[in-house]
């Protein structure tokens, strides 16, 4: 594998992502949260931008799209659905399209949910997707601008990419995700030891991301839908798919 992943905190929770395949020397940023640790990151890696892969059109992950395109010249692609609100976009990308990183390719998966038009990115070859604000380790985006049943689409999309894929999430939301989760799991041996090493972490100050999308269906609440333990915790033994979902959601919400 030539992909080699630069992962460092922008604004307060944001995490900020460069992509560089090794073989060409070409590198690509995962949004663009804010303009200083983003320049930070390149001066620490050397690695310069040449695109821009947006996710969504929310300001935290757009900020800077204007002062790095203006620095280095660089591409911004991202949702057509969203192009109108994201600035300096040049390539709209829609389900299926492909972007090319020098050797490597990701597919565009069209994930709507926290907003209508948002996108997730795979590198197949390289076992790697970014997910930004609809899969969260241990949870799902908020509901922002579609129903229930547009973001359990999105997530089951996902959910069909292999298990070993290595899964980077757009915020460190982790400690607080697990926590919910326990209200809603709490008999789930492997979450409960997932959550002690989450606080071990985040006690150090050291990231929880990335994570694994077989982690994610053995403990994120948001994946596991089907599960009969987590249906009858919420009293939802027969409901269907999207009304299980929506509770979980609905409870996040409210936590």
């Amino acid at each position: 594998m030539t992909l080699k992943i630069e992962q460092f905190m922008c604004r307060s929770d944001n995490f900020g992502v460069l992509v560089h395949d090794s073989a060409t020397g070409e590198t690509a940023l995962i949004d663009a949260p804010e303009e200083r640790p983003i320049l930070e990151a390149v001066e620490r890696t050397g690695w310069t931008p040449t695109m821009i892969l947006t996710t969504h059109h929310h300001g935290d992950h757009v900020a800077a799209n204007l002062a790095l395109k203006e620095r280095f010249g660089l591409t911004i692609a991202g949702p057509a659905a969203e192009a109108d609100r994201i600035p300096g976009i040049d390539r709209k990308l829609k389900e299926g399209d492909t972007v090319r990183l020098g050797r490597q390719a990701a597919r565009v998966i069209a994930t709507p949910g926290h907003t209508a038009g948002h996108i997730s990115y795979h590198f197949a070859e390289a076992g790697v997707a970014f997910t930004a604000d609809t899969l969260f380790a241990l949870g799902c985006g908020r509901l922002f601008e579609c129903k229930p049943a547009v973001m359990l689409e999105s997530l089951k999309k996902l959910v069909a990419l292999p298990l070993e894929t290595v899964i980077y999430c757009g915020h460190e939301y982790t400690l607080a995700n697990a926590r919910f989760a326990l209200t809603v799991d709490p008999t789930n041996s492997a979450l409960k030891e997932r959550v002690r090493h989450i606080e071990a972490l985040r006690r150090e100050g050291r990231p929880t991301l990335p994570t694994t999308l077989a982690q994610e269906m053995a403990t994120n609440p948001f994946l596991r839908w089907h599960d009969p333990v987590i249906r009858r915790n919420l009293g939802m033994e027969d409901a269907t798919d999207e009304a299980v979902f929506a509770e979980i959601r609905k409870r996040k919400d409210v936590a």
